[in-house]
């Protein structure tokens, strides 16, 4: 499962839910290495927590991966990136996935230059916390 943002996001290939965002770009292939996000914490049975991130390069490429999440280890998690601002984070329109943790992007595609942040939440199977790992990779 792997779905690819835009500045909005671009095509689908995953269900997933989000709220409003900025106006869409096509992908482009990154030209210099990435800048790499990495983020740890915990989530509760219910919730969710988040980390802001910055873009510098407007229309530069984007890719969000999962690294690790349990116990259990196969739990599927929420995975969302939004905008980030007054302390809120406020998903991408088709900007989330619902996925296990694996070793390649679950979300890829392209944002405008800006502050944005990357959600990790509870996708309504959770029954006690669990900890995660997660990198996003801007070019």
């Amino acid at each position: 499962m792997r779905r690819t943002l835009g500045a909005l996001i671009l095509g689908v290939t995953a269900v997933g839910c989000g709220s409003s965002s900025p106006a869409v770009s096509s992908a482009t292939s990154p030209t210099t290495a990435p800048i790499s996000d990495s983020f740890s914490g915990t989530v509760d049975a219910g919730g969710k927590d988040l980390h802001q991130f910055s873009v510098t390069l407007s229309g530069g490429q984007v890719n969000v991966i999962l690294t690790s999440a349990g116990p259990p280890s196969t739990i599927y998690m929420g995975v969302g990136v939004g905008t980030f601002a007054d302390s809120a984070c406020t998903l991408l329109t088709n900007g989330s996935i619902v996925t296990q943790a694996g070793s390649t992007a679950q979300l890829s595609g392209t944002l405008d230059a800006g502050s944005y942040c990357v959600m990790v939440y509870d996708a309504g199977n959770q029954v006690a916390t669990v900890n995660y790992a997660v990198t996003v990779n801007h070019y």
